[in-house]
């Protein structure tokens, strides 16, 4: 294992920065904490909860010091403040009543303003033009009160300096689902607006949006039922048009589980539910054995959260004491297959570290025993770790490499700036002699969309919870993605969804101002280490905002 001055030696430029930037503590000299410190804090407050063995925090802080397991971005900056909500992002349903409405409103508010994520479902609001009983007027349907919560973040900067993480879910069978698929089809001057100004207010601009699809819709769907396939089939086109809405699916065991938070990995049928993350690097687990150790210690880690966490609301406590979902995540996934000389798809060396990783249940099972705790309903979820991916250096969740190299936008004390950035991994393979243009990568893989479909289904077999993960495609209207292949695209995914928990697209360039866009290798090695002021806003890559698990 590496000694303390090695791990920050070997921290690159671009992942010391996000470190600083977001997550070191900046200690009584002014100075910022290494990520050493970082490890030793977040470990020393955390695990104060319960009665661990000294042995096992050393473990622990010997992990995260070697980024070999890296918790969520909330463990990260908020542990060891007077409050410190490091169980983030909260799952909410919209009830259908005038004091349902105030109650989301109140609780949305005190998540967001505590530096959380939100999650909500609006299948049980009435569709629009619904006659109201007590005051004879007509209903406004779910898709107003979306907007409603869609200002209320748009108002509300997280922690002070990041957008606000948002998802609306609307079963596929609403009345007003069709419209909801079509919410974001937005008018070409909307659209010239945002081109010239991000912030320029949208219908639902800053919120994910997603189709629910049950065990009713595959039935109907197989029954040639005329609305599932109407809103099937206009989700889907809008998905390669314009990237969203996206689909979330529950069915079997998992029917009621609609409930998600803002990147939609953790699931839940409890309003107020909670997600508490934190990610195994398995580009740098050296062995089957090595996985074991770091699964038990993951999932005791996020275990201790539970307890430590404070919550934005009483109900939300107490969901978590119910429920006390746990989502410990794998990243570096690529990276280990391409170390290991394997394409991006399934193969039975990958799938023995994926077994291991299925056993974490056992081992929560076994810690909440043995401290009295209530038994976790679930404990296995691959978050998007955007920042927390940089800061290990490796492949964000089950992600390949976005591309070799790139500019990134980001947001900072008021301010727009940009850095050029390569790939780590990408960075590693052509030190040793791999030509750039020869690595594989998510515009690459644009091009053989159900290769990245075919491998989160087989993934997903392993996690109890559900993937956050972006498929990216070509910019609509390309060789890839025009009118001529929504019916094959669609056809495709058909046969995948009922494998699938969720999935979300990005058609590249469908969001002005996007983060992550891809410059040639040549290019980003003259400006590494360089921050630059920009003007403008963005959205992430992936839809899905700043706060979702980073």
């Amino acid at each position: 294992m590496e000694t303390e001055k090695e791990t920050t030696q070997m921290m690159s430029v671009f992942a010391k920065s996000i470190m600083d930037q977001k997550y070191a503590h900046t200690k009584p000299d002014g100075t910022k904490e290494s990520w050493e410190e970082v490890a030793e804090r977040v470990v020393t407050n955390v695990t104060s909860a319960l009665p661990i063995e000294e042995e096992l925090k050393n473990k622990l802080t010997d992990t995260i010091k070697s980024r070999k397991f890296i918790p969520g971005g909330r463990y990260l900056r908020c542990a060891g403040l007077p409050y410190h909500p490091i169980n983030n992002c909260l799952l909410f349903r919209a009830d259908d009543s005038r004091e349902g409405w105030a109650d989301l409103m109140h609780k949305v508010s005190m998540s967001l303003m505590s530096g959380g994520g939100i999650g909500v479902v609006y299948s049980d609001i009435r569709a629009k033009n619904s006659t109201l009983s007590k005051t004879g007027g007509k209903a406004s349907g779910p898709i107003p009160l979306m907007q409603i919560i869609n200002e209320v973040g748009r108002g509300i900067m997280n922690a002070g300096e990041r957008r606000c993480a948002l998802w609306s879910g609307l079963h596929w069978n609403h009345r007003d689902a069709l419209e909801f698929t079509k919410v974001k089809d937005w008018s070409e001057e909307v659209r010239y607006m945002k081109q010239q100004d991000y912030s320029f207010p949208a219908t639902l601009d800053m919120t994910n949006i997603s189709v629910i699809l049950d065990d009713d819709f595959f039935e109907a769907y197989k029954n040639n039922d005329a609305g599932a396939h109407t809103v099937y089939w206009s989700a889907v086109k809008q998905m390669l048009q314009h990237s969203e809405p996206g689909f979330s699916i529950d069915v079997g065991s998992n029917r009621k589980e609609n409930l998600r938070n803002a990147c939609s990995e953790i699931t839940s049928e409890d309003d107020s539910d909670v997600c508490n993350l934190g990610s195994i690097n398995l580009a740098r687990v050296g062995s089957i054995e090595e996985m074991r150790e770091l699964v038990e210690l993951g999932t005791l880690f996020l275990l201790a959260g539970t307890e430590y966490s404070h919550f934005p609301t009483e109900k939300s406590k107490e969901v978590k004491n119910k429920n006390r979902r746990l989502g410990l995540g794998i990243m570096g996934i690529h990276e280990w297959l391409l170390s290991h000389g394997y394409a991006y798809e399934p193969c039975e060396a990958l799938e023995e570290y994926l077994k291991v990783y299925s056993t974490s249940g056992e081992f929560a099972n076994k810690w909440a025993d043995k401290f009295g705790l209530s038994r976790p309903k679930k404990t296995r979820a691959l978050a998007p770790v955007g920042s927390i991916g940089i800061i290990g250096e490796t492949t964000t969740s089950i992600e390949p490499i976005f591309c070799v190299a790139y500019k990134r936008r980001y947001f900072k004390e008021g301010k727009w700036f940009f850095q050029y950035v390569i790939d780590p991994t990408a960075k590693r393979l052509i030190d040793k002699g791999v030509p750039p243009e020869k690595i594989e990568d998510s515009y690459s893989l644009a091009q053989n969309v159900e290769k990245r479909v075919a491998f989160q289904a087989w993934v997903q077999q392993y996690v109890d919870h559900a993937i956050s993960s972006t498929i990216n495609l070509p910019a609509w209207g390309t060789e890839y993605n025009n009118e001529k292949l929504v019916e094959s695209f669609g056809n495709m995914l058909m046969k995948y969804l009922p494998k699938l928990r969720g999935i979300t697209v990005y058609a590249d360039g469908s969001r002005s101002g996007q983060p992550l866009n891809p410059v040639k290798y040549s290019t980003a090695i003259k400006h590494i280490g360089e921050i630059i002021e920009e003007s403008g806003d963005i959205c992430d890559i992936s839809g899905k905002g700043g706060s979702c698990g980073g």
